[in-house]
């Protein structure tokens, strides 16, 4: 009687110590999983996100030369004024293109 009382007692407790261990995992991955969501939000292989308002004429003329009905859903810019844009398609694709300032595209 005394053994299965001091398993019960010693599982209850080795619960008890891993369910605590479990919570404090999970707080600390959604701390870092949120902080790595809003940097990536703002700079993506040294693009920085801009208004799609900024983008020059020169790009948004080449895109419906080259995607007639394209519509830009996000752009970003970096340091050399190299612009990528990701772009839903008329047939509902998604698509990530990169242009330069005149509006020339480039291949990266």
């Amino acid at each position: 009687m005394k053994n299965l009382m001091f398993a019960a007692v010693l599982s209850l407790g080795t619960m008890t110590a891993f369910a605590q261990e479990e919570t404090a995992i999970e707080e600390t991955a959604t701390e870092v999983v949120e902080t790595t969501e809003d940097a990536a939000d703002q700079v993506q292989d040294g693009f920085n996100e801009v208004a799609v308002e900024e983008i020059p004429e020169a790009i948004t003329e080449a895109l419906e030369a080259a995607h007639p009905g394209a519509t830009i859903s996000k752009a970003y810019m970096n340091e050399e004024a190299q612009y990528k844009l990701e772009v839903a398609k008329e047939d509902g694709e998604t698509a990530e293109l990169y242009a330069d300032a005149e509006g020339n595209w480039i291949d990266m």
